[in-house]
């Protein structure tokens, strides 16, 4: 346990003056395995990122279609 602590110091004493952590990177990983699911079967790359893209927008279709619902 000490080899560990030793080993990670510096980012402990960062923790410890910026509270900061990757709670918002695994959120925005776990959107990504979502669009990842959704975009099962696309060929291309670019598909994929979009499919990223339309999901982590939150885009508000209603603004360019007034027949779009949300479901």
């Amino acid at each position: 346990m000490a080899k560990t602590i030793k080993n990670h110091w510096d980012g402990i004493v960062k923790w410890m003056d910026t509270k900061l952590n990757n709670g918002i990177l695994e959120g925005l990983n776990s959107i990504v395995q979502s669009a990842k699911r959704r975009a099962r079967g696309f060929k291309k790359t670019e598909n994929f990122i979009t499919m990223i893209y339309l999901i982590t927008g939150k885009l508000d279709f209603r603004k360019v279609n007034k027949h779009y619902r949300s479901f």
